[in-house]
């Protein structure tokens, strides 16, 4: 078991090397922007398996992470000079709006169980759906809104290669996460929640974290999917958009992170 381990590793790094030479060896603008689409995408499918594949929860609201990302990075690019400067602090303050979203959401819903934390998540996603069509001021409705980004990430190869890292970066970082004692009771909770509150655990703050380490990287996700297209719209926080990361989880292998880059990809 060890040696498949170290060659599946193995296999993995030569993967990752051979993603990062592409751009390199293959110039083809469409080949970028479609494998830089599946790099961000799979991160949004990575941090919906940290609930439904670890957890076992199933939320319906997703994508109010993911368009609090986009948002956030296309509304402080848009009213200010676009630096590299200004994209790192989108991307904390759309970090920093997703852990307290999540923790006050998190709050209010997980004390219920399957469909009905389900229909609850999808109820505060449609608010900040309807939120973004109303304020128009701030948002421009559902006609959205262009804006420009930082010189350095003009560069497809260069926004392909950034994409990538970050895809790696949180791949391990969830791996370390899910394998350690804090990810094994979270899968003790996903497969039998009473007895693991039997067993002396208070659930309710491991769901919480949970949902806000898995809010954290949907937002990362959209903030870098609103970058890619330059443009964001109301669309970010519809359903069809927590879906698309169900399907991509559940169609690569639900509880596993590398299923869910699999599953970006065939989608």
């Amino acid at each position: 078991m060890k040696r498949l381990g170290n060659i599946s590793q193995i296999s993995l790094i030569i993967i990752a090397i051979l993603l990062m030479v592409i751009p390199f060896v293959y110039e083809s603008r469409s080949t970028l922007i479609i494998l830089t689409q599946i790099f961000i995408f799979a991160i949004f499918a990575m941090s919906y398996d940290i609930l439904l594949g670890f957890t076992g929860i199933v939320s319906f609201g997703h994508a109010m992470f993911f368009g609090i990302g986009a948002y956030t990075t296309g509304i402080l690019l848009q009213r200010n000079e676009p630096t590299m400067g200004y994209f790192i602090l989108s991307l904390i303050v759309g970090i920093a709006v997703s852990i307290f979203v999540s923790y006050i959401v998190g709050l209010m819903t997980l004390r219920l169980k399957s469909h009905f934390y389900a229909m609850l998540t999808l109820a505060f996603a449609s608010l900040f759906q309807v939120a973004s069509e109303k304020w128009r001021s701030l948002t421009f409705g559902n006609d959205g809104f262009t804006f420009r980004i930082p010189e350095m990430l003009i560069d497809r190869t260069t926004f392909y290669l950034i994409c990538l890292l970050l895809m790696i970066s949180i791949y391990c970082i969830l791996r370390r996460f899910t394998n350690s004692p804090l990810g094994a009771v979270l899968q003790a909770i996903r497969e039998n929640e009473q007895r693991a509150e039997s067993l002396g655990y208070k659930v309710l703050p491991y769901k919480i974290m949970a949902s806000i380490i898995s809010g954290v990287m949907a937002c990362l996700a959209g903030s870098l999917y609103a970058t890619s297209l330059r443009f964001v719209n109301t669309s970010v926080f519809a359903m069809d958009t927590t879906l698309d990361a169900l399907l991509m989880t559940i169609i690569g292998g639900v509880g596993t992170l590398l299923g869910p880059i699999v599953g970006a990809a065939f989608l």
